[in-house]
């Protein structure tokens, strides 16, 4: 072979390679186009209330192939998801799931807050410039007002021009007016007194037809029925005995024991007690069958344009804070739960199809153990007083001060301090502050207390981090104090609101378009959801998301 023959061979390699690799990057740009016009029809976002990651692994045998073992076997598994704030509610909790931003940013710190300006305490909802629609009590008097940021919905309609729908269902409103942010369409919750799905004039003028019909046909009446376990209580071997001291009975029942019956009803209106159906699986159905409804008749997910579907399961939590978490009825909730996942699922495979949707699955909070249960079993547990610690605080501060309206509010393991009356008094602020924290840290069950300006200097401390992202500057307490571990204000069921892993570790769960399969052991936080499905969708995160893309679980 001549010279010139082997460099006319190289340079026609050299250039077969170039081609190859323009062809490659074309390429890659039409699939990467491809797939911006292939986003799912329809978000569907599922916030469990106080569902700890444990609960999908402890009834693992009782869950059918096709709710949450498909979500898990066919989608991605964050299995280390956590809370990366103190103070873990349903409020905050939801929030942060929709904005992908800490309570300290996002403004909801808590269910309700004490507020300075008014001298009272706030619910994260209350709003009386509007009304109900749906029922004739108050209880439709909501907006997301306190919200200080724009939620992964409202982006989404934001980038629809408006044309996305967005819809939230829920049993508490908190969870479905928080969950859908500031331009939803609707958001509807229960009305517990009247037994119907009920909204508020910032979302509507009056409740849609298909609602009005929803609520008229008594769906809710079908479920005021025995609560039997799903399956023979004798194989709930996950769970402890069913008749034990560790729960609260329902109205009219004499031991806490399956089966349970629903027969008190009302003295004055004659009216069952509907919030007694809330504690109860059936609340959980209820929630689904209002969701699947207002899909099909608000038409999510028949055109171009991705809708959201935001449904707050919060059955589970009126369950577990009145039997526990040992409890069969707290087992047999979540296998029951994982029938509405399936229902849920084949409904969208039908209607919306296979690959149409993109589907999140988390919770609010976890939950702590029964505090009985505990002792019982020689772990360390303590009882903690709140009218003797408030007493023991009040004595200091008037043997010290001559008042204890320097105090003007203890909740939420904060104490607001009056800084006017102090002035007046002529007395120190920093050093009241100093001398009650010093008080306080003596406490049986206490553990760390500090001043709000401590929160946010001390750095690189994993527990102080946690309690700063739970606190917004403008709106929370002067002094914050923490408990020590299995120290708690209950003596029976189960309950939630702290900075330890039994609160803070919950699932996250992602399924459908744009999800690859598969699974992380890697720590992610709760507020890497929003970003996470806002990559999907090729939308901006909501304005304040802090929270990272996991990039592992979206199929390139």
């Amino acid at each position: 072979m001549s010279n010139k023959t082997f460099l006319n061979i190289l340079i026609a390699g050299f250039f077969l390679l170039v081609i190859g690799f323009f062809i490659r990057v074309f390429s890659e740009g039409f699939k990467s186009d491809k797939n911006l016009s292939n986003n799912p029809k329809l978000v569907v976002g599922i916030v469990v209330d106080q569902m700890k990651y444990q609960y999908l692994t402890k009834y693992w045998d009782h869950y059918s192939e096709k709710g949450f073992k498909r979500l898990i076997n066919q989608g991605f598994n964050a299995k280390s998801n956590h809370y990366g704030y103190s103070q873990t509610s349903t409020g905050p909790g939801h929030t942060t799931v929709a904005t992908g931003t800490y309570p300290r940013v996002h403004g909801i710190i808590g269910n309700s807050w004490f507020d300075r300006k008014s001298k009272k305490s706030v619910y994260c909802v209350d709003d009386d410039q509007y009304e109900t629609i749906g029922s004739s009590t108050k209880s439709g008097r909501k907006s997301p007002s306190k919200l200080l940021t724009t939620t992964l919905s409202d982006e989404n309609r934001i980038a629809t021009n408006f044309k996305g729908k967005t819809i939230g269902v829920a049993i508490k409103d908190r969870g479905s007016i928080l969950s859908s942010g500031h331009t939803a369409n609707a958001a509807y919750w229960f009305d517990s007194k009247e037994g119907s799905f009920i909204s508020s004039t910032y979302y509507l003028k009056e409740l849609p037809d298909w609602a009005k019909k929803f609520n008229e046909t008594r769906v809710v009446d079908s479920y005021l029925k025995p609560w039997e376990t799903y399956y023979d209580i004798s194989t709930y071997t996950e769970s402890g005995p069913d008749d034990n001291n560790y729960e609260t009975n329902f109205r009219g029942e004499d031991r806490p024991v399956f089966p349970h019956n629903f027969k008190t009803k009302n003295k004055k209106t004659g009216k069952p007690f509907y919030g007694d159906l809330t504690s109860t699986p059936f609340g959980n159905s209820l929630v689904t069958d209002f969701s699947l409804q207002a899909l099909e008749s608000e038409k999510l997910g028949e055109d171009d344009m991705t809708d959201f579907l935001l449904i707050d399961y919060s059955s589970t939590d009126y369950v577990g804070h009145q039997f526990g978490t040992n409890s069969k009825e707290v087992q047999d909730t979540y296998i029951r739960l994982d029938k509405e996942i399936e229902r849920l699922l084949n409904y969208f495979d039908k209607n919306i199809g296979k690959d149409e949707y993109t589907l999140f699955l988390s919770a609010d909070h976890g939950v702590t153990n029964v505090p009985g249960f505990l002792k019982d079993n020689k772990i360390p547990v303590n009882y903690f007083n709140s009218n003797k610690w408030k007493k023991y605080i009040d004595d200091y501060i008037i043997n010290l001060f001559g008042t204890s309206k320097i105090i003007m509010n203890i909740s939420n393991q904060q104490i607001f301090l009056d800084s006017e009356l102090i002035s007046d008094l002529k007395l120190d602020f920093d050093l009241v502050k100093e001398k009650l924290i010093n008080k306080m840290q003596a406490y049986p069950g206490i553990d760390e207390v500090y001043s709000s300006e401590q929160i946010l200097n001390i750095k690189n401390d994993h527990f102080i981090t946690l309690i700063r992202n739970g606190l917004n500057k403008n709106l929370s307490g002067d002094i914050i104090y923490t408990m020590m571990p299995n120290w708690t204000y209950y003596r029976k069921g189960s309950t939630h609101g702290t900075r330890f892993n039994h609160d803070t570790h919950v699932p996250l769960l992602l399924y459908g378009n744009g999800i690859k399969k598969g699974s992380t052991n890697r720590k992610t936080d709760v507020i890497d959801i929003a970003p996470t499905i806002a990559s999907v969708l090729g939308i901006n995160s909501p304005n304040a998301s802090t929270g990272k893309v996991i990039f592992e679980a979206i199929d390139d």
